[in-house]
């Protein structure tokens, strides 16, 4: 499972300690304008060593474009890229080549296929996202065309979370601190939060909170390509990430219908509308024109800076203490995977409906 999407697909190879990572997106639409400098924006928001809450690997992840684009505009055929891997220190790992890490991939994928790449985790390692974020950019450009845009920020870092919903807050101002948080105040304490935490060797999780304007009308199938759960479905493939909810959530479980209900009215303009959007823009499925607005719950990192019991290959007890460059918190870095994969949910399912009207 190496391939998302229908349409829109990306599929992806390489590993945190290999030469590259790269991949090939197929189904992008041809003509369409490519902003290298935007695409290279969305790299350097995800990479390592950006600043002192994150982990502390240098890395300028450039992307290399191969295929699929001519004269600075898509083609229609495959964009293959890669983005060479420079700054790995495979050494820091080798304690780890025959003992399990506690709450990592390494037993489950050493059980599934007999072998697996100890050195940051091979293929099971956050680093695969830099592809994710390669073809999120890209489905963001044509997205951008459609007058769709995708925003996502930090809503919780440990028991700091930010007050209100998005309509509280100038998403801009989330790039003016390393947290990405849009509230200068709450971001600092976020910060200090993380610091505190990688100072003492552990690491710590939180939400990151999406918004989407602009989506039309239309965008999801019954029964099984509702556009919620494909929005589910790609927050959960992301590493780390532990929770999904979109609209009210699970904060609306003590209200009742009548509170809960979007009641439609006339739009002013001929069309229709509703009073409110507590189903975050989702209705039946189908995206309603409304905001779409979710939240992703990530769990802290599972690679600590402390002793922990596990076992080794033979299933013998014994104890850990991880070395190398880690992420106290994942928060940061994640916010433009999630814009990503939710640029690739929205870009696939506008070409089905596309398709379906041929």
């Amino acid at each position: 499972m190496n391939t998302f999407g229908k349409i829109f697909r990306l599929t992806t190879f390489g590993e945190s300690h290999g030469e590259a990572v790269g991949g090939v997106v197929d189904g992008m639409p041809a003509g369409i304008a490519i902003d290298a400098e935007f695409v290279q924006r969305q790299l350097d928001r995800r990479r390592p060593g950006q600043s002192l809450l994150t982990t502390a690997r240098k890395e300028a992840d450039r992307v290399e474009f191969l295929s699929g684009i001519f004269e600075g505009k898509t083609t229609g055929h495959p964009i293959g890229f890669i983005v060479r891997n420079e700054n790995q220190h495979s050494q820091d790992y080798e304690n780890m080549r025959d003992v399990f890490r506690p709450s990592h991939a390494d037993y489950t994928y050493s059980q599934k296929y007999g072998v697996r790449d100890h050195r940051g985790g091979g293929r099971s390692s956050a680093r695969e996202t830099i592809c994710r974020v390669v073809g999120g950019a890209l489905a963001m450009l044509c997205l951008r065309q459609l007058g769709i845009s995708v925003e996502a920020y930090t809503q919780q870092v440990g028991h700091i979370a930010l007050p209100g919903d998005y309509t509280d807050y100038d998403l801009s101002q989330r790039e003016l601190n390393p947290v990405r948080c849009p509230d200068a105040k709450v971001a600092e304490q976020m910060g200090e939060l993380i610091w505190q935490v990688k100072g003492e060797g552990d690491t710590i999780g939180g939400v990151i909170a999406c918004v989407v304007k602009g989506c039309p009308v239309g965008l999801g199938d019954p029964s099984f390509g509702k556009l919620h759960a494909l929005l589910g479905a790609a927050m959960l493939s992301i590493n780390a990430v532990k929770g999904f909810e979109y609209g009210r959530g699970f904060q609306g479980l003590h209200e009742r219908g009548s509170q809960q209900n979007d009641c439609f009215i006339p739009d002013g303009q001929g069309g229709i509308t509703t009073s409110s959007n507590r189903s975050g823009g989702i209705q039946g499925g189908i995206s309603n024109g409304r905001d779409i607005y979710f939240r992703v719950a990530f769990k802290p990192v599972a690679t600590l800076l402390m002793e922990q019991t596990t076992v080794d290959k033979a299933g013998n007890a014994t104890t850990l203490r991880a070395r190398g460059r880690h992420d106290a918190c994942v928060l940061p870095r994640a916010v433009p995977i999630v814009e990503a994969m939710t640029a690739m949910v929205l870009l696939d399912c506008y070409l089905r409906n596309k398709t379906i009207s041929l």
